[in-house]
């Protein structure tokens, strides 16, 4: 009987941004390394005999926490990747569901019937994970091994293998970052132990991000929309030094609309459902010689503070920017503004310098940015 204990990678930031992510190959987070790390406490001492993955870089990393405690050589095969999903890789859920309102729904309640020019089919994908699943546990007959790959493409495994339905959502849901599933192979036979346990996370709070909504985003006229603009940059203002002492709209519009003129896309009016949710204002060319990505401004409204929808805004600048080969994004950020603080240095940011002005220490602070593939 072979062994194998099939594994979803830990968190990337198309999960922590709510971007389609498929076979784009961006970088993990903060949480996700801490879920890795936990996995790698579950499995320690097993051992294993074979350990695999998906070729993209968020499950090879995954495969890696089980490295330590079992030193063996990490095997990779392009067939445990994610579904492909066309025209939507790399997109934002959000923008999806505003845009395709119809096709998403399709996608999310029947995941097996659903079909798009340039995109795999769930059958397409359980085609090509069961047959390198066969492979492996013929490979390795009567020994233990881990196998890392992605939400839908176990999903999609498990229905095949185990003769389930994968237009029933809640009866095989997605598994969590590096939830486990042990499955047993016997004369060319499968069954499993148990499917998506994720205890060993028992000790994470569920991150406030998965219980906020979902945002959409749409190019914002400065000019058409100053009073929209400069209402969102005051209410920031006011929320980073206490007051509008200082304040002057004119140059941060003029700005905003410099920014515009030299990239369409750059400032961005956020919406949840029909309702303006907030403010994304980026300066694609400033910085661009280093190779730095420049945020003027990330403004959430007051309605949806401290429920874990800022990672959205900032998920937009990091996608703009690694868009354009930038290696690192930038911002200022007032020292006295502790929420702004905390939420960025949790974000990966650090301080590059500061500078004394008369409403109190500015911040220069960083956030590198991976180089992700689309493959």
């Amino acid at each position: 009987m072979t062994e194998i204990y099939l594994i979803r990678h830990m968190q990337a930031e198309g999960n922590l941004f709510r971007v389609m992510q498929g076979h784009y190959d961006g970088a993990v987070t903060p949480l996700g390394l801490r879920q890795a790390e936990l996995l790698g406490e579950r499995f320690r001492g097993v051992p294993f005999d074979a350990l695999y993955s998906s070729d993209l870089s968020r499950a090879r990393l995954t495969a890696e926490a089980l490295q330590p405690s079992c030193p063996l050589p990490l095997r990779t095969d392009p067939r445990l990747r994610e579904i492909h999903v066309g025209r939507w890789e790399a997109r934002f859920f959000g923008d999806l569901q505003h845009e395709e309102p119809e096709s998403i729904a399709h996608y999310l309640l029947r995941p097996g019937d659903w079909q798009m020019d340039g995109a795999e089919t769930y059958r397409d994908v359980a085609e090509r994970v069961a047959a390198a699943m066969e492979e492996i546990a013929r490979r390795h007959e009567g020994q233990r091994v881990a196998v890392v790959s992605h939400g839908v493409a176990i999903r999609c495994l498990l229905a095949r293998l185990l003769d389930l339905d994968v237009n029933e959502p809640d009866r095989l849901p997605i598994a969590l970052n590096t939830a486990v599933s042990r499955l047993l192979y016997e004369n060319g036979r499968w069954s499993a132990d148990y499917l998506n346990d994720a205890s060993h996370l028992d000790a994470l709070q569920l991150p406030a991000w998965e219980r906020s909504p979902t945002f959409w985003a749409e190019p914002l006229d400065p000019r058409r929309e100053a009073d929209y603009y400069t209402s969102c940059y005051a209410d920031a203002w006011r929320a980073a030094h206490g007051s509008l002492l200082g304040y002057e709209p004119e140059p941060y519009l003029d700005g905003a609309v410099e920014h515009r003129r030299a990239d369409p896309g750059a400032v961005l009016k956020i919406w949840c459902g029909d309702e303006p949710a907030g403010l994304v204002d980026l300066d694609t060319r400033r910085g661009a010689f280093f190779g730095c990505g420049w945020v003027s401004l990330l403004y959430l409204a007051p309605a949806y503070r401290r429920r874990g929808c800022g990672v959205q805004l900032l998920g937009r600048a990091v996608m703009r920017y690694r868009e354009l080969g930038r290696r690192a994004l930038r911002l200022h950020v007032a020292e006295s503004n502790a929420d702004a603080l905390a939420f960025y240095r949790k974000q990966g940011f650090t301080e590059l310098s500061h500078e004394q002005t008369g409403l109190g220490r500015l911040l220069l602070m960083e956030k590198k940015l991976g180089g992700p593939r689309h493959v």
